[in-house]
């Protein structure tokens, strides 16, 4: 793999970035390699937030004077440029939230509030699968609680895909929601959305998508995926922690009743009872986290400066060297996908002998960042017999050098603990 032409110049795109030229008091280098967890920042989404802050800070919508409007103004941008790097048809389909699991917590609350035909009712069925994070498990376990409703899944063959073995039984006409990772955090396997969304669509249920590890990585384009809603979060693709995204088609936005009550997201307050705005504004009750939203802005068009084709072209190529690099390691075993083929960057795997957290801890030494646990995907682990893993997760401006240094520490690890096989 060390022979094939980079996308783009990476060193060029780590200067961007601040915390990669870091080293820590004992002189070691960074080495981050945590990007499926959070990936760093440039520093033009660093100097965008602190420029709001400085110049632009007032309230939105409320205020009638000029910082009030700028910063409208700004925020307003920012989701006309979330709703363009998505594909979506215009911008009041992009809900701003505070991460995906917020997204996806919206989701399940208003469609079992949802009256008529699209609320879920008793017998109704709620589709997803064992590979997904603990954020599009358990707001559908509550949901399904709540209204007696039934959850399904799909389990994982072996080799870490999706089962579709038995899609014809378990997507049947109870189906009301099917809702999947389109890329699983732990083991790094793309789901075939849109064939999955033609058959939901077929028995009349909604499709909906945790993007999380998806948007980052690949050009992403809603109008085409087949989805009816779609979550991701701001700081897994450059942008800060505090805000995500949902999406979803806007004759399905209208439908669906508040999520939560609160300034901005009425039409008329009177003491006997209130009305509610349209989307996107019924779902942003509140101050919204302004500052963040505009960051995640910059944090686009940094991506779509570097262009999607060629992260992910980047993300396959050192996803296929870190999977080569694991394979010579003696006693480690990858939980998923063994080639990059419908795969993205994220790589679990278990070491023998040593726990994934002592396994992080020696490696943290010599300065290279992954991380240990269960990644809150606990049922995906239970399928392949393991309490947690180590999880190495490459993005757009890590090298084969710092891959190299990895699978070095891996080394490092197995003589530190003394376990030879």
């Amino acid at each position: 793999m060390s022979g094939q032409r980079a996308p783009y110049d990476v060193e060029k795109v780590r200067a961007d970035f601040p915390i990669l030229s870091r080293s820590f008091d004992d002189g070691v280098p960074v080495v981050y390699l945590d990007s499926a967890n959070t990936s760093q920042k440039p520093q033009s989404v660093i100097d965008a937030m602190s420029e709001h802050f400085a110049l632009h800070n007032a309230n939105v919508a409320r205020a009638m004077h000029r910082l009030g409007a700028e910063s409208t103004e700004a925020m307003e941008d920012a989701r006309a440029k979330v709703a363009r790097f998505i594909g979506a048809s215009r911008p009041e389909e992009v809900v701003f939230t505070k991460n995906a699991s917020e997204a996806l917590n919206l989701l399940a609350r208003t469609m079992g509030d949802a009256t008529g035909d699209l609320g879920l009712r008793e017998g109704d069925e709620v589709v997803i699968s064992q590979m997904e994070h603990h954020s599009n498990i358990v707001p559908w376990q509550l949901l399904c609680e709540r209204t007696g409703a039934v959850l399904r899944w799909f389990g994982i063959t072996d080799e870490g895909r999706l089962d579709l073995a038995g899609i014809d039984e378990l997507i049947n006409d109870k189906t009301k929601i099917v809702s999947l990772t389109h890329v699983s955090n732990m083991l790094g396997t793309i789901n075939p959305i849109s064939q999955i969304a033609e058959k939901a669509h077929a028995v009349g249920a909604f499709m909906f998508v945790d993007a999380s590890q998806a948007v980052p990585q690949m050009p992403y384009d809603v109008s085409t995926l087949g989805a009816d809603a779609v979550a991701f979060t701001g700081h897994k693709m450059l942008g800060p922690t505090g805000v995500g995204v949902l999406w979803a088609r806007y004759e399905l936005l209208e439908q669906l009743p508040p999520f939560l009550g609160g300034g901005e997201m009425i039409e008329i307050v009177k003491m006997t009872r209130s009305t509610y705005a349209p989307p996107p504004a019924r779902f942003e009750a509140g101050t919204p986290p302004i500052v963040q939203i505009i960051g995640l802005g910059t944090a686009v068009d940094y991506l779509e400066g570097i262009g999607m084709e060629a992260i992910a072209e980047h993300e396959r190529q050192i996803a296929a060297y870190a999977l080569e690099g694991l394979q010579s390691v003696s006693g480690v075993r990858i939980l998923g996908p063994k080639t990059v083929e419908q795969r993205g960057g994220a790589i679990s795997f278990e070491l023998a002998e040593v726990h994934p957290h002592d396994v992080g801890q020696v490696l943290d030494s010599y300065g290279i960042a992954v991380r240990g646990g269960h990644h809150c995907a606990r049922p995906a682990h239970e399928r392949f017999g393991v309490g947690a893993s180590t999880r190495v997760s490459p993005y757009l401006y890590s090298t084969e050098a710092e891959i190299d240094a990895f699978v070095e520490g891996l080394e490092k690890v197995k003589t530190f603990f003394r376990v030879d096989y």
